[in-house]
């Protein structure tokens, strides 16, 4: 299925990509986000708005977070696949969702400021296009972080900027910086039980999973919780697109990768996010 024609083209705004890729495996879907990243710090790849979905279900780590927050068998039991990100934060059950990434060069003008200040104006795209969906989206305020003794949970607690709803967090978004290009991602549940998550956490008891299963429910949701109703992939990713067109004030042109970009895929598939030493390394 194809974005509407008329979310799209705006000749006024210059353009950036806008790619929507086939559900991937953990690893590939970390290593199509960095190889795009990578090579839009050379100029061989334009800036790029992707949406996507993860198959099979999959836990992914924060680039800093230790591979003990998870219980392995426990993940695969369930039939998950796991993967380390590039970017922060913690633990995130990417399942019933729409994930999205944003990747360029740092001379990108959206881009402009501390991290926090492209965070915040990125994070306006992803609030226009909830609200134009019918949720009553806000961020959260500029002083929220995450501290030193945060859980293993990524939607746990809302950081500066991240969308909540009704004091609930509904995205959990992070952002790399780094060999001149900025990468930033996030995950929006459309659907189903948001404590999946702490199914595959490595807990000392069941009392403690069953507390940690009752505080997420608390402070996260999705967007089928937010409205009553089912939405789409599709539909979330319109809506998005528009969100993202009119507060970045670009054009999104639709695309596929390039043939260096696939190449680089592959490399960074296998030898980075499919491989035990980058998974172990925390």
């Amino acid at each position: 299925m194809s974005i509407s024609q008329s979310a799209i083209h705006n000749p006024q705004f210059p353009a950036w990509r806008l790619l929507i890729t086939e559900p991937a495996s953990g690893a590939r879907n970390m290593a199509v986000d960095e190889a795009i990243a990578t090579l839009s710090a050379f100029g061989e790849s334009p800036p790029t708005l992707r949406f996507y979905q993860w198959r099979p279900g999959t836990v992914s780590l924060g680039r800093h977070q230790p591979l003990a927050d998870v219980d392995l068998t426990r993940i695969a039991q369930q039939g998950y696949d796991v993967v380390r990100r590039a970017t922060g934060g913690r633990a995130i059950l990417h399942i019933d969702e729409l994930t999205y990434s944003i990747a360029g060069p740092q001379t990108e003008p959206r881009f402009n400021g501390a991290i926090l200040d492209s965070y915040n104006r990125l994070s306006e795209g992803l609030l226009l296009g909830l609200q134009r969906l019918g949720v009553d989206a806000v961020k959260a305020p500029a002083g929220n972080r995450s501290g030193s003794d945060a859980g293993p949970v990524c939607f746990e607690v809302p950081s500066a900027y991240e969308i909540v709803v009704a004091g609930r967090k509904l995205i959990g978004s992070a952002q790399s910086r780094r060999a001149g290009y900025v990468l930033q991602h996030g995950s929006l549940p459309l659907r189903g039980d948001i404590a999946r998550l702490v199914d595959v956490l490595a807990v000392t008891d069941e009392g403690e999973r069953t507390t940690l299963r009752r505080a997420l429910l608390g402070r996260a949701t999705t967007v089928e919780q937010a409205l009553g109703r089912h939405v789409s992939f599709w539909e979330a990713a319109t809506v998005l697109v528009d969100g993202f067109t009119s507060a970045l004030n670009i054009d999104l042109e639709e695309g596929e990768l390039s043939p260096t970009e696939a190449t680089l895929v592959a490399e960074l598939e296998a030898e980075k996010y499919g491989s035990a030493d980058w998974l172990e390394r925390i």
